[in-house]
């Protein structure tokens, strides 16, 4: 339920159960975390979703089992930060709870026109994963970040674009297109030029 596409450096892993809102179990999780891992000779790194959500987070079942609080997800989010490459999150519909912490620590979000975004951790009685909410706040402020986080509103795709969250909308036939087109420079580049360039942007 992981597909994993490989092609001149560039990595496109899709998560591939639309039939549950691309919700994760344990083994999609780990698989993920894997994989962002083992990246380390790719130039760039892209996230997507089959069908028309990016992912509703943790599978049902498996949150009740514990998945929700599992240190899995920040062991995800941590390797994509620690990629030398470009990691752009292609936002093909909504994300919510535990999945904007993969999402969060991408370089950049590119969502379609009817995405959102949301992470109801107050309402479901949880914590955020421990980086979250430093990297939400860096790129929203810390009030845009208790909006999210504390009152969990669910922000759409032009208010998180106007916000600072998402960084361009591209119509669903023009995502992966615009995905690949900003990827382009970093892919084409030496790779520790690209690094270097990475390392001087981190706040």
């Amino acid at each position: 339920m992981i597909r994993l596409d490989k092609t001149d450096g560039l990595w496109t892993v899709t998560i591939d159960r639309p039939d549950k809102a691309n919700s994760l179990t344990e083994e999609m999780l780990t698989e993920l975390a894997d994989i962002a891992e083992s990246a380390t000779d790719a130039r760039a790194l892209i996230l997507t979703g089959e069908g028309k959500v990016f992912s509703a987070g943790a599978d049902l079942e498996a949150a009740k089992a514990g998945l929700a609080t599992s240190s899995a997800w920040e062991r995800l989010s941590s390797a994509i930060t620690g990629m030398r490459g470009i990691t752009i999150a292609a936002l093909n519909g909504t994300v919510a709870g535990g999945a904007m912490g993969m999402v969060l620590a991408c370089d950049l979000r590119v969502a379609v026109p009817k995405a959102k975004a949301f992470y109801p951790v107050m309402k479901l009685g949880l914590l955020p994963q421990p980086s979250d909410p430093g990297r939400l706040i860096r790129l929203v402020g810390p009030s845009r970040a208790k909006m999210i986080l504390m009152a969990g509103q669910k922000i759409d795709a032009e208010t998180a674009l106007a916000w600072g969250l998402f960084d361009r909308i591209a119509e669903p036939d023009a995502l992966m297109s615009t995905v690949h087109e900003l990827a382009a420079d970093t892919v084409g580049a030496d790779p520790v030029h690209a690094a270097t360039i990475k390392g001087m942007c981190r706040v």
